[in-house]
């Protein structure tokens, strides 16, 4: 069984959820002491076997559980904050269970990505969840310009002493003029929300804010056909400066914040055609 735990206010616990630890065999915890200070939070006993069930230990870890599990004992996981599994163990002892025909349900809870959406201001009808991104620079620049053309709102989880260099990739990427909201220690006492565009959140985060942190960014803007127009015209004059077509459709895409395989198709499009001509 998943149980979601609060993310911040102890208070946002769930009758379900005091149950569950309580009358569970096996607690399988993220951080014991995290675990065992929520028990002491909510007021509730329990005489669960607890055993950790971290990163570096899930795949070790996991095959016991599963053992507990066919042998009829409720083993229930918990991470440090949120859902397991949504950027935190769980999804391996998941997987594992569904392959052993084991049923999976969960105790539903508070979640950091939901509670940023909904206070950041930004539309929310379709998002997407791209969790932490690569601690690398070169790498989160790379899927930061991937994601330059996506049009849902997006919804990213940051380390505070990272998030100034994160906001400045992400400016350069997706434009420094593009809405977004840093959400910090949600639902805790100093609880925090900062609405800016993305070039103003990277100077605000120069001096690293503490505690959890998720940003949401709001999604590119759909492309009206004279930005396609003008984005193959831009590719073609690159091109004719010796670019290949592939390297002048990765520059114009990235600067107009367009989804690069479709720009290809339409450049590839045009000059076929225009080879036609000849």
């Amino acid at each position: 069984m998943l149980a979601g735990t609060p993310i911040g206010d102890a208070a946002d616990a769930s009758p379900a959820l005091a149950r569950t630890l309580a009358e569970a065999d096996v607690i399988a915890a993220e951080d014991t002491r995290q675990l065992q200070l929520l028990v002491r939070r909510l007021g509730i006993e329990t005489v669960a076997q607890v055993v950790s069930y971290f990163e570096g230990n899930e795949a070790s870890r996991t095959p016991g559980l599963i053992e507990a599990m066919v042998d009829g004992k409720v083993v229930v996981l918990v991470t440090d904050a949120g859902m397991p599994s949504v950027s935190d163990p769980g999804y391996r002892l998941v997987q594992a269970a569904v392959a052993a025909g084991i049923r999976v349900t969960s105790v539903p809870g508070p979640s950091a990505v939901l509670t940023a959406l909904a206070v950041s201001g930004l539309p929310v009808d379709r998002f997407c969840f791209e969790g932490f991104l690569p601690r690398k620079a070169g790498e989160r620049r790379q899927r930061l310009t991937r994601l330059a053309a996506e049009e849902r709102t997006m919804v990213f989880f940051e380390a505070p002493h990272r998030l100034a260099a994160f906001l400045a990739d992400a400016a350069d990427a997706l434009g420094p003029d593009r809405p977004a909201a840093v959400c910090r220690e949600l639902t805790k006492p100093y609880e925090q929300v900062v609405r800016a565009p993305l070039a103003e959140l990277a100077h605000w985060a120069a001096d690293p804010p503490r505690g959890e942190v998720t940003v949401v960014i709001q999604g590119a803007s759909p492309a009206a056909s004279d930005d396609w127009e003008s984005a193959v015209s831009r590719v073609r004059v690159r091109m004719a400066g010796g670019a290949k077509l592939s390297e002048a459709v990765a520059e114009v895409a990235r600067e107009a914040g367009l989804r690069r395989k479709e720009l290809y198709e339409r450049a590839l499009a045009a000059r076929t055609a225009e080879e036609g001509m000849k």
